[in-house]
């Protein structure tokens, strides 16, 4: 690693993430670890210069306030609490620090250089990845989104040829997206693309299913059955490219926080996984892929799409997914992707999407009452996806989207508007 390294030690906090991008915003990498790590796994770290033990209103588990090991203190690093009674450092905060102390702390007492920056962490990465693989090969789910998009063009700097890309059309794909991504990566970016079109199979294994986590756990390990069988047609294939990044993770849970949603590359995973994972972005927020993005030499408008979750429209189609609705939801949300751009909010707003309750209304359609579906649009705006803000959406626009929707979307006869930001709601419906 080339990148000084502060170490965040969760002992609690709801603000680890906050802390971490504080550093990282001063230009020193910081990564977050669970607070029972071993002395020795900690100094296996290269570069660390700092630990900071960061407490907060999660401290006590299964009725047991959470420590730290005592041989930690012993080990030599300049070390800071936050709100954690417990702490024998001789610096203690009861909050969280302001920028300034936490500069005095960063660069006085750890003596850290200003050296985190996408071009250094692209280059310890391809170098971990060459360590990882060798001279064997991976085999990377390639969506089309922006993480799975960089997580390629990693690996195909750290690895080229030895990288073998597999596009699942899981039949939960926005409209004209599988089209979309053969072009650009086979066509434009000679990628070596495998295309599956296994749209059947993902619909049969969730008809009547209707638990979010049971849909996304579905989806996950369907994922990986798919791969697995590619991956015996391909021979020597020994690894798995993710684009797990930083928020699935946190947002999984950890040991002093509760699971938010499981997520398809973290909590979907089989137990029999016969592949060993190879995650470069695991440790970045969502626009600092962005960043690593545009460092590689990707297309802007690439690295700048929407986001889409790796469950896709399965998560939007709410409930047990039924054709019929998820034909609405991939019609409403083309809809809206081009009423956004031509009003240019595709480059205003972070994410915007619609879903599709499973339940119908009442209404009014050729004089006579109909009992049918309601679409509702969700447009947000976030720098990491931690928590977001509703995008106030002139009026003009909504209603001509609005228009767009009951005259061209089979089976719907109401549009609604979510205004709630994250927290307390999240960004997906599901």
């Amino acid at each position: 690693m080339r990148q000084d390294l502060i170490v965040i030690l969760d002992l609690g906090s709801t603000e680890n993430t906050v802390l971490a991008r504080e550093i990282r915003s001063l230009g020193v990498y910081s990564e977050i670890h669970p607070h029972d790590i071993t002395a020795e796994e900690l100094r296996g770290f290269k570069n660390v210069r700092g630990v900071i033990l960061n407490g907060g209103e999660n401290r006590v588990v299964d009725g047991q306030a959470v420590e730290i090991r005592k041989e930690l203190y012993e080990l030599g690093y300049p070390m800071i609490s936050i709100d954690y009674p417990q702490s024998k450092c001789e610096t203690r905060f009861d909050k969280l620090p302001d920028q300034e102390t936490l500069k005095q702390f960063v660069f006085g007492a750890c003596r850290a250089e200003a050296n985190w920056n996408m071009k250094n962490f692209i280059e310890d990465q391809v170098e971990l990845i060459r360590k990882q693989v060798g001279d064997k090969k991976v085999l990377l789910a390639l969506s089309g989104g922006v993480d799975s998009s960089v997580v390629a063009a990693m690996l195909i700097k750290a690895i080229g040829q030895q990288l073998t890309c597999v596009h699942v059309n899981h039949g939960l794909m926005r409209k004209n997206e599988s089209e979309s991504v053969v072009q650009v990566f086979r066509d434009e970016l000679h990628a070596n693309l495998v295309y599956v079109d296994a749209s059947e199979r993902f619909l049969g294994k969730l008809e009547n299913v209707a638990d979010p986590e049971q849909k996304r756990k579905i989806i996950g390990s369907e994922f990986i059955r798919v791969f697995e069988e590619e991956a015996r047609k391909l021979e020597g294939i020994d690894f798995l490219g993710q684009g797990t990044i930083y928020p699935d993770i946190i947002e999984s849970g950890t040991k002093t926080a509760k699971m938010v949603k499981s997520h398809h590359n973290v909590g979907g995973l089989p137990e029999d996984l016969k592949f060993e994972l190879v995650e470069p972005l695991k440790q970045l927020f969502k626009d600092e892929v962005r960043a690593c993005g545009v460092e590689l030499g990707l297309p802007h408008d690439m690295v700048y799409r929407q986001p889409f979750p790796g469950p896709g429209l399965g998560v939007r189609c709410l409930g047990a997914i039924t054709r019929d609705r998820l034909e609405a939801v991939r019609e409403s949300d083309a809809i809206l992707r081009e009423e956004f751009a031509k009003a240019g909010l595709d480059k205003k707003v972070w994410q915007y999407f619609t879903v599709v309750p499973d339940f119908k209304s009442v209404g009014m359609k050729n004089n006579a009452r109909v009992f049918e579906y309601m679409v509702i649009i969700r447009a947000i705006n976030t720098i990491d996806a931690m928590t977001a803000t509703v995008e106030k959406v002139d009026w003009d626009v909504l209603e001509k989207i609005t228009n767009r929707i009951l005259a061209e979307v089979g089976n719907v006869n109401r549009v609604c508007y979510d205004m709630s930001p994250k927290p307390p709601a999240t960004i997906e419906f599901e």
